[in-house]
């Protein structure tokens, strides 16, 4: 199999090649990787083996994915997880999608931390739920202990989770005439930091 052409894409920085069979590759070089080719050799009359033929469909598909990748973002922000189901849904391999999300995350494109940040703001803006329930929901969503704790500390400081805790008392319909140590409990199985159920316990 030989090389017949090489052009540049219609972005700057992916190629499109044919080959002596017809077939026609769009691929960016860094889904390549250096295992199959070099660079120097993207040139026509090239032989090339079965495994850089393999290595160029994948590069291909690995486009194909990451522009697919990319209009599910451009709709909202999206976890590396969500990401992942989604494309390898559409029928893109574990091994392609690894390689877009890869690429994705180097850009800053797919932020794990960036999403779980965004969504507790919005959460807390039309939610009240205690921080144990938070935390927990963004693991559901595919995002990491570590993520997840971090946004949570970050997002729900302690004027935060004052406000927060007056929400969830109001909402929940608890107040101290239903019992102090009732609602102590509850706030401590919500997750509540020790120091705000103190306060509270001091103040009702």
């Amino acid at each position: 199999m030989t090389i017949v052409s090489v052009k540049n894409g219609k972005d700057a920085d992916t190629v499109r090649l044919e080959l002596s069979d017809g077939s026609l590759f769009s691929f960016k070089p860094c889904y390549l990787g250096a295992v199959f080719f070099d660079d120097s050799r993207y040139t026509p009359g090239a032989e090339i083996s079965p495994g850089e033929e393999d290595g160029f469909r994948f590069a291909s598909s690995c486009l194909r994915g990451e522009k697919a990748a990319l209009r599910l973002v451009s709709r909202a922000e999206q976890t590396g997880f969500g990401l992942r189901r989604k494309l390898e849904k559409s029928g893109y391999s574990p091994s392609c999608v690894s390689a877009v999300l890869a690429r994705l995350r180097e850009l800053n494109i797919v932020d794990d931390s960036r999403y779980a940040q965004l969504w507790l703001q919005a959460r807390l803006a039309h939610r009240a739920e205690g921080p144990r329930r938070l935390l927990a929901a963004l693991r559901g969503r595919g995002i990491s202990r570590q993520d997840a704790e971090a946004a949570l500390q970050e997002v729900l400081t302690p004027a935060a989770e004052k406000t927060l805790l007056d929400t969830f008392l109001r909402k929940k319909r608890l107040s101290g005439d239903g019992g102090i140590s009732k609602i102590t409990i509850i706030l401590k199985q919500e997750g509540f930091s020790p120091d705000l159920i103190r306060d509270y316990r001091e103040n009702n």
